[in-house]
């Protein structure tokens, strides 16, 4: 049968360390996880046909990408269908960027010019069709060797990447450990060297990068005396309290000990008439109560940091810092450096 979109991606389930070797004995494949956007790309099924790029969620948006789509026609045989994520490389920063890619993903009318500015790239991590016959039953092992004579067939070169892969446990433990202070890694993927493609299944697992670090409250959701998350913030370099993230909704211990040292904000607080996103992206606002901006918060974070230091995912409340102060915090866009002592 010849895919067609949309199809459903293989999904990946959040967990907080690599397995011991004991629970890996069937075998499987490390790969680096990027932070970028995931898509699928369809080759034309003959001459004259059409390149298709699918997002996550099944739409269709090669319009956004004429680079990857000329390169696609120029460079890949007819009937491929790969899985892969799509990054963007900011020349002027020489670095990969999440902001750019963003524009480029939500702009249709400039994607020309904005392709010359930032080209996007296509790391490929599976291959779900070739020739037109679909391999979602084939063993990940069996798909991974396909796609790597693939690229060794047809000489690919930018803007079409294979995702770093290994089986080496100690590895795989080094990307995460080393690899994710490279911009754009987050973290790396486990799979099963046995498993088939099943579309829209978490049957992979997905591990993040999470460093400690220090941050200051600024601002609750709930009450002073219950609250329920924290709204936290960085000084920049002109000493302006920047905000950088949220924290998951806090533990009832948790909420009990920074009850104990929040003081209502008294005028002049930096953030009055600031709107907080619910989560990253939301028009939806989070309904917030301003605090003194004094309490030194200890979170875990991910990797996933836009260039300016906001954090995109939610953060983990760890424990107040009362023993260090405001100069000891790492300024607004120092990124996951923490705090000495």
């Amino acid at each position: 049968m010849t895919l067609r979109p949309p199809v459903e991606p293989m999904l990946a389930q959040a967990a907080e360390a690599v397995p011991g070797p004991a629970a890996l004995r069937a075998g499987v494949a490390y790969e680096q996880k990027l932070d970028g956007h995931r898509a699928l790309l369809f080759t034309a099924a003959g001459p004259g046909g059409t390149v298709l790029v699918q997002t996550r969620r099944g739409a269709l948006v090669q319009d956004r990408w004429p680079d990857l789509v000329a390169a696609a026609e120029a460079q890949l045989p007819h009937g491929l269908v790969l899985d892969g994520e799509l990054v963007v490389w900011d020349t002027e920063a020489g670095r990969l960027s999440f902001e750019a890619l963003q524009r480029r993903a939500a702009t249709r009318a400039r994607a020309a010019g904005l392709a010359a500015r930032w080209p996007a790239y296509f790391v490929a991590f599976d291959l779900l069709q070739q020739d037109g016959q679909e391999l979602l039953r084939r063993p990940y092992a069996e798909r991974r060797a396909l796609l790597e004579g693939l690229f060794s067939e047809h000489a690919l070169s930018a803007p079409w990447t294979l995702c770093p892969m290994t089986t080496d446990l100690s590895k795989a433990r080094e990307w995460l450990e080393s690899w994710t202070d490279v911009s754009g890694v987050e973290g790396i993927l486990i799979k099963p060297l046995n498993s088939r493609y099943l579309t829209g299944y978490r049957g992979w697992t997905k591990i993040r990068r999470r460093d400690t670090t220090e941050t200051i409250v600024g601002a609750i959701t709930g009450t002073l005396t219950r609250p329920q998350l924290l709204v936290l913030g960085r000084h920049d370099q002109d000493g302006r309290l920047r905000a950088v993230g949220r924290t998951v909704p806090l533990r009832p211990d948790a909420a009990r000990q920074v009850a104990e040292h929040l003081t209502m904000a008294a005028p002049g607080h930096p953030w009055e008439g600031v709107r907080f996103s619910a989560t990253w992206g939301s028009r939806d606002a989070l309904d917030t109560t301003l605090v003194h901006p004094t309490l030194v918060a200890e979170v875990s974070a991910d990797r996933a940091i836009d260039h300016g230091g906001i954090y995109r995912h939610p953060l983990r409340f760890q424990r107040l810092r009362l023993d260090v102060g405001l100069e000891d915090v790492p300024r607004f866009g120092e990124g996951p450096a923490a705090a000495a002592g």
